[in-house]
């Protein structure tokens, strides 16, 4: 594409910087992403994110980086933004377990969010790896649209390991029962319409829940294993982390929430990671996929409000230069939209939406100017090492997110962003 007669001096260090890659197909050689080797060093978390679900090309370059990550750099496990207690029997799937038919099963109730095509890779490639690569979901359940999926396990574990409290975790199950739904956008608006009597009870319920399953760890190890309790006890966590969402996303709707109430979804997601960081093999490597907006290292504003602290910002701040942030992004072609629907399965539509020309101070006109195509850039480069280097922060300020734009210092966001000069919404989204 034409670079424009606008280049700004961070789109004239891009022009230079800016690695050049060859392919979208996952299956192609992997030879032109070498140099992301060099950028991520010994980085124990890389992070990929995207400025829209629903897009190919996005699901395409995640493949393809996946693919580059366990073969040539030695990752051995994809942590996903997919719900935590949902993500053991798709673990299990990739290890071996089951038909290849039964992927359909397990993703049947679940958002399309492109965890089928890695997953159904990773069971291929495990059938002959001396290193197996693992899967873990880090979300709350549901998306925040049940708290079935966490709840009905954790009832199945008391049941064997202390039947006295099985009732508290079945009225749990019940109240929940009533608003259950596929996302947050179908059960934060359904919660909202329960009684208050009800909403106070559940969360009462799983606050005492929690605390004894913690209080008493000694105990329900001695009639188990301290593997059972440590999921059950992060599985009660991220019923109360979606519990408290759900007053956060009720508050948000109505103009009367908190500042960053929504941040409990994303504090849970980093948790979830450390998690399953302590305990898979020490030294492994893992390959981190969820949206931007969840990977990037600065708080999340909209308006100049702050709306929440991501994720990236939670796991930046644990870990260091141990976790590394690459954004993927677009300047043409369309985006997914999601406007509210709350008739629809999900609680939103898809609006395959035409993107307008990239903003100025954005990096994506920053990627149009230098006139570049398919590339990523590293960030840490553009940051000066000594005194005397270049200095070319703040650098661009905003990020698409969908159609619209994340007002953020964007070289502070993101070790690196990968631009695909053109993205395309997913075709096969008829079941939204």
């Amino acid at each position: 594409m034409p670079a424009s007669s606008h280049r700004t001096p961070f789109a004239d260090w891009l022009r230079t910087h800016a690695v050049p890659l060859t392919h979208l197909d996952p299956e192609a050689p992997l030879d032109d992403l070498e140099p992301l080797r060099a950028v991520i060093g010994d980085t124990r978390v890389v992070a990929i994110g995207e400025s829209s679900h629903f897009v190919d090309e996005f699901a395409l370059m995640r493949e393809r980086i996946l693919r580059f990550l366990v073969e040539r750099c030695g990752f051995t496990a994809l942590a996903f933004e997919y719900g935590f207690s949902e993500g053991f029997p798709l673990d299990a799937w990739a290890q071996g377990e089951g038909t290849d038919d039964d992927l359909t099963a397990h993703l049947a109730a679940t958002i399309p969010v492109g965890v089928g095509e890695p997953l159904r890779w990773m069971r291929r490639h495990n059938r002959t790896a001396s290193a197996p690569v693992r899967f873990a979901g880090i979300d709350i359940p549901a998306a925040g649209g049940s708290l079935l999926p966490a709840l009905t396990p954790v009832a199945d574990y008391l049941r064997r390991i202390d039947p006295e409290t099985l009732p508290a975790a079945q009225e749990a199950i019940r109240i929940a029962e009533t608003f259950a739904g596929g996302s947050g956008a179908v059960a934060a608006p359904a919660w909202a319409r329960l009684a208050t009597t009800e909403q106070d009870a559940l969360s009462a319920i799983l606050t005492r829940l929690l605390i004894r399953l913690r209080s008493l760890e000694p105990l329900y190890v001695s009639r188990g294993d301290q593997h059972d309790h440590d999921i059950a006890v992060r599985r009660l966590e991220g019923a109360c982390h979606a519990d408290y969402t759900f007053r956060a996303m009720a508050g948000l709707f109505t103009g009367q929430g908190l500042t960053a109430d929504t941040s409990a979804r994303d504090s849970y997601m980093a948790g979830s990671v450390r998690w399953h960081l302590d305990r898979l093999e020490p030294g492994t490597r893992v390959v981190l996929a969820a949206h931007n907006a969840h990977i990037q290292k600065t708080p999340v504003s909209f308006n100049g409000h702050l709306t929440g602290l991501p994720m990236g910002q939670h796991l930046h701040r644990a870990l260091g230069d141990d976790y590394f942030a690459l954004a993927l992004t677009s300047t043409t072609g369309h985006t997914a939209d999601m406007p509210r629907d709350e008739s629809a399965r999900f609680g939103f539509t898809i609006a395959a939406t035409a993107l307008e020309p990239a903003e100025p101070g954005s990096i994506e006109a920053a990627f149009s100017d230098a006139g570049l195509g398919l590339s990523i850039a590293d960030f840490q480069q553009a940051r000066p090492q000594t005194q005397g280097d270049a200095d070319l922060t703040p650098g661009p300020d905003r990020i698409r997110i969908q159609s619209a734009y994340l007002h953020t210092p964007v070289l502070e966001a993101f070790d690196a962003v990968l631009h695909t000069p053109t993205s395309t919404v997913a075709d096969n989204l008829d079941t939204m």
